[in-house]
């Protein structure tokens, strides 16, 4: 009887540990909401911390492919996330035109990119700090690195 609370108490402890890790590296939101004739309606929430992780699955040869391809922009992704980073709270971009409205800001340490159209809305908001770990694990996965 002992040995099964023991067992319990740890798998709990795990839980909590493994929950606390989840929520404090935020969630990724998608939205995509379309507005006609057979439209979808996507909601999505995926804990961020899985993005990181998730890289470390990829097949070499693919990291190292994207890397290439994103090579002459990971440095600049990487400074722009440092600096976004100064700014956790800051619109960028708003256009509006007409019946159209984008906006790209920074919220509690989260790009948000919001578009509203008639026909359609899609909403993003991913923190910045996965931003910046998926940028990390490209630049190491690039070919000389």
């Amino acid at each position: 009887m002992m040995l099964v609370a023991k067992a319990a108490l740890g798998m709990g402890g795990a839980l909590v540990l493994a929950g606390a890790y989840t929520f404090h590296e935020g969630v990724i939101r998608v939205d995509v909401d379309e507005y006609c004739a057979g439209g979808s309606h996507i909601h999505m929430w995926v804990p961020a911390a899985v993005v990181p992780m998730t890289l470390h699955l990829v097949p070499k040869h693919h990291l190292r492919e994207a890397a290439e391809r994103a090579r002459e922009f990971l440095p600049l992704t990487h400074a722009l996330i440092k600096e976004l980073k100064k700014f956790p709270d800051a619109d960028f971009v708003e256009v509006t035109d007409d019946d159209q409205h984008v906006q790209i800001r920074t919220h509690a340490g989260k790009l948000q990119i919001d578009v509203e159209e008639p026909d359609q809305n899609v909403h993003l908001l991913v923190p910045l700090s996965t931003l910046d770990d998926v940028t990390s694990q490209l630049e190491l996965s690039a070919p000389g690195a």
